[in-house]
């Protein structure tokens, strides 16, 4: 069977739904328009699903001229985006603080943080990182010059059907793949076969597998209701896959390219 890239999703917003199409471009801090946007709280820390459980039911969609945000029972709301991908209407810059790194953001303006006041049920506010913001990956796995943009600590999750299929052997309630919110999702192989590759090349871009993703809580979360769903999948992932103290399933990736990418392209393993 080919190895194939089946499906690519883009999160616009750190924490937030995410959307499925066909084609992005890759770039090095991640796809574009990948966690470029983050909620943060009164001292600009991130707020994620780890502790607001309703931003899994946030959709975030970008388009050409705007950042679109619903949530269930409340208007949507439309932020109007600049050259950069930025909002047009607030020239305001502050910084916020994603795990150990605090960098320069553009804030989105109050009308955002009271839309997002209201569905979080605590104040809230909504930024920007501009293209001019660089925040670099743990040198202890990237090398000099690599980013990522929100995303927890690298710009793209890979993970293959195949090691989900296996994970829902071992699960009495099978769980679908938006539950481990990757970025590249790979069909064709055998169960965990990407824990062993290097470098690949999807359609004209070269990625670098960096490490294991060590997983968290959201993985317990239902994307689809915001609901709490007991302790799985990390109880059975901690018997059979653990690394560095956690429990891991996909792989870190980064970029070495640039280019598009597209859901059906092949994949092929360099190293």
């Amino acid at each position: 069977m080919p190895l194939t890239l089946t499906s690519l999703h883009v999160y616009p917003v750190k924490g937030c739904r995410g959307t499925a199409p066909a084609a992005a471009l890759a770039q090095p801090r991640g796809f574009a328009g990948d966690r470029r946007w983050m909620i943060v709280d009164d001292a600009g820390r991130f707020i994620s699903q780890r502790t607001h459980r309703v931003l899994a039911l946030v959709e975030a969609e970008l388009t050409a001229q705007a950042l679109v945000l619903g949530a269930p029972d409340r208007p949507l709301l439309s932020i109007p985006l600049d050259g950069d991908g930025g909002p047009a209407r607030t020239g305001a810059t502050s910084e916020a603080t994603v795990w150990d790194d605090t960098v320069p953001v553009v804030d989105a303006g109050d009308l955002a943080a009271a839309w997002l006041r209201n569905v979080l049920g605590t104040p809230a506010r909504l930024v920007h990182m501009p293209a001019a913001t660089q925040r670099p990956v743990d040198p202890r796995y990237g090398a000099p010059g690599d980013e990522v943009s929100f995303a927890d600590g690298y710009p793209y999750l890979l993970v293959s059907t195949a090691s989900l299929a296996d994970l829902n052997a071992r699960l009495v309630n099978p769980l679908p793949m938006d539950r481990f919110r990757p970025n590249l999702v790979v069909d064709g192989c055998a169960p965990e076969a990407e824990d062993g590759w290097r470098r690949i090349r999807i359609g004209p871009v070269t990625f670098r597998l960096v490490k294991p993703c060590v997983r968290c809580t959201v993985t317990t979360i239902d994307q689809a209701t915001g609901a709490p769903d007991g302790p799985e999948p990390l109880r059975t992932l901690a018997g059979y896959r653990t690394w560095q103290g956690g429990v891991r399933f996909g792989m870190n990736v980064i970029a070495e390219s640039e280019g598009v990418v597209r859901a059906g392209d092949d994949v092929t393993v360099l190293d």
